[in-house]
């Protein structure tokens, strides 16, 4: 099929993050058709049904089934993956066989580095694909390398992110705000750093600090999770002394999560249960959905502190911001800082201001600028100051 045929956009998965990409591809473009495409067809509809427009179809699909996948990418000139990031490394093939613009949401390196070996491949297709276009990794890296480039010389990069409820209950205070399994991977995977130039993997969980931000807030912990530093040590090695990713959480948290995992409710230990065969792990993430899900309105905060020299001066360039919960789309916000940077990174492939070609994790090319101006216009806060 001719570029010139080709609908615009395809989303693959009718789930939070999904609906979210969509609703903001609606509002934020005037394209006449949005395709939305999920192995559950009811689900896929409700959601369009949910947003009440014309512009949005459904379609049932397996993103397993590969050849469907090529099939439904060759309608389209953008493919944005909302499904779990165990299939994107197969979406980013299927889209370069499709020559079809791709990105996701990400978070998982492994993925990632199988996604960035088809780079040759995706340029030979004549398409870009990027990886890790949500909130962390995406927005708040590619907040990052902006910070990073206004500077002659950094010394340091350190991301603080996390999804948290507004009312928190013990013991945890925590509620689920994403995949549940996304939250164990982080907290069981080694974690990627840049120290004293060096990268280097230190244990999940570990190195807690204290962080503050502004009332109600008051006094938080952060602690190391994997996925977050995206690319940014490797890009940055050799010329920054230290790169970190901590997630944010209310004191507390960490020791007792950690404790958890530590006797072993994260391992996959086949218990048998009767006639059914099920591992620990599935049964801690039945257990964790069951008393991390009571559907507080939650808040989404960020802190991006860049230190180094600018004009000639020692400084620190900060970006900061709390998105709440949105009572007028109810719609998370988590959802909203995590769909939302995706969308407009797909719509700069779509309208073709992204030229580059092969495949990247968002911070490579995304013009930090132009998100910050895009993320302002949906409503987003997020104060710049030099410290």
């Amino acid at each position: 099929m001719k570029a010139h045929q080709r609908k615009p956009y395809l989303v693959l998965g009718a789930g939070m993050m999904g609906g979210a990409i969509v609703y903001d591809l609606l509002h934020s473009t005037s394209k006449d058709s949005i395709t939305v495409a999920d192995s559950n067809l009811e689900k896929a509809g409700d959601l369009a049904n949910f947003l009440k427009s014309k512009r949005v179809s459904v379609v049932r699909l397996d993103v397993q089934n590969y050849s469907d996948v090529v099939a439904l990418m060759e309608q389209h000139t953008v493919a944005i993956s909302a499904v779990p990031f165990r299939f994107n490394y197969d979406l980013v093939k299927a889209a370069i066989e499709a020559k079809t613009h791709f990105c996701d949401l990400g978070h998982n390196d492994e993925i990632v580095a199988k996604q960035l070996s088809e780079k040759t491949n995706a340029i030979e297709a004549d398409i870009c694909a990027i990886a890790n276009c949500g909130l962390a990794p995406g927005l708040a890296n590619i907040l990052a390398m902006y910070a990073h480039d206004q500077f002659e010389k950094v010394d340091s990069v350190n991301i603080r992110v996390g999804g948290l409820p507004q009312h928190p209950k013990p013991p945890l205070f925590y509620q689920s705000v994403f995949s549940l399994d996304g939250l164990l991977e982080e907290y069981t995977s080694p974690v990627k750093i840049l120290r004293n130039g060096k990268i280097q993997h230190v244990e999940p969980m570990s190195e807690p600090e204290e962080i503050s931000f502004p009332a109600p807030f008051g006094s938080l912990e952060a602690f190391h999770t994997a996925g977050g530093t995206s690319r940014i040590p490797e890009l940055l090695q050799g010329k920054v002394r230290a790169v970190e990713y901590k997630t944010i959480r209310f004191k507390g948290h960490c020791a007792k999560m950690k404790a958890l995992l530590e006797v072993g409710f994260a391992d996959d230990e086949v218990l048998s249960l009767g006639n059914q065969v099920i591992t620990i792990r599935e049964v801690f993430l039945e257990l964790l959905k069951k008393r991390l899900t009571f559907n507080d309105t939650d808040v989404v905060l960020l802190s991006v502190l860049v230190a180094g020299t600018r004009n000639r001066e020692r400084t620190k360039l900060r970006y900061r911001m709390i998105e709440r919960y949105d009572e007028q789309t109810k719609m998370t916000a988590m959802m909203r800082t995590t769909a939302f940077p995706a969308s407009i990174i797909a719509q700069m492939l779509e309208d073709g201001s992204m030229e580059e070609r092969g495949v990247f994790t968002a911070e490579e090319v995304v013009p930090g600028d132009a998100m910050l101006e895009e993320v302002r216009k949906r409503g987003f806060v997020i104060e710049e100051k030099y410290l």
